[in-house]
């Protein structure tokens, strides 16, 4: 949502409400959630390599080995800083008048979603958010660019923030169109 949609109820015009950067960083567990769940495909890539490494002639040999060295620096660089520029990049708040969200590896997108705009609010925790004691927060509006995500949150900061986003919508006038 760009600034300039950022209204108040009833179309008062440009509000305080303004895109900025959120203040508050994901849980620190999200480095390790990234971390693990990047890997299977860092993994299949590899282990086709190796099977062609291991069932083909000696005359490809030294490319082979070759292409998986370089697949294997290119992962292990990719495990190493994706999930920490991750964590660095993504935030989120939530004011009363407002949820703010930033996101991005290697583009940052920022968004903000007026409280009397917001429609639905809903967590999901999948697998392996539960391994990692995770949970990602969905914020929905009537937005044609859809939803707002919030990912990598502690289970207890995501409970608080769905029952906090759940008083404010109610207390809010408004459409949320």
């Amino acid at each position: 949502m760009t600034t300039d949609e950022a209204l108040l109820p009833g179309g008062a015009g440009p509000s305080a409400v303004v895109l900025r950067p959120p203040a508050l960083l994901v849980s620190r567990r999200a480095i390790l959630y990234w971390t693990v769940r990047a890997l299977p495909l860092w993994i299949v890539v590899s282990g086709v390599q190796v099977f062609f490494l291991l069932t083909t002639g000696a005359d490809s040999r030294a490319v082979r080995v070759t292409a998986l060295t370089i697949t294997v620096v290119l992962a292990l660089i990719h495990l190493a800083v994706m999930p920490r520029w991750r964590f660095h990049v993504h935030r989120w708040e939530h004011t009363p008048e407002a949820v703010y969200t930033q996101s991005g590896w290697f583009t940052t997108e920022r968004r903000i979603a007026p409280v009397s705009r917001i429609q639905t609010v809903d967590s999901h925790i999948g697998p392996f958010e539960r391994l990692f004691r995770l949970a990602n927060v969905t914020v929905t509006t009537a937005s044609a660019a859809g939803p707002l995500h919030i990912h990598g949150l502690d289970r207890a900061t995501a409970r608080a923030l769905v029952d906090e986003l759940i008083r404010t919508t109610q207390a809010t006038t408004g459409d949320a169109t």
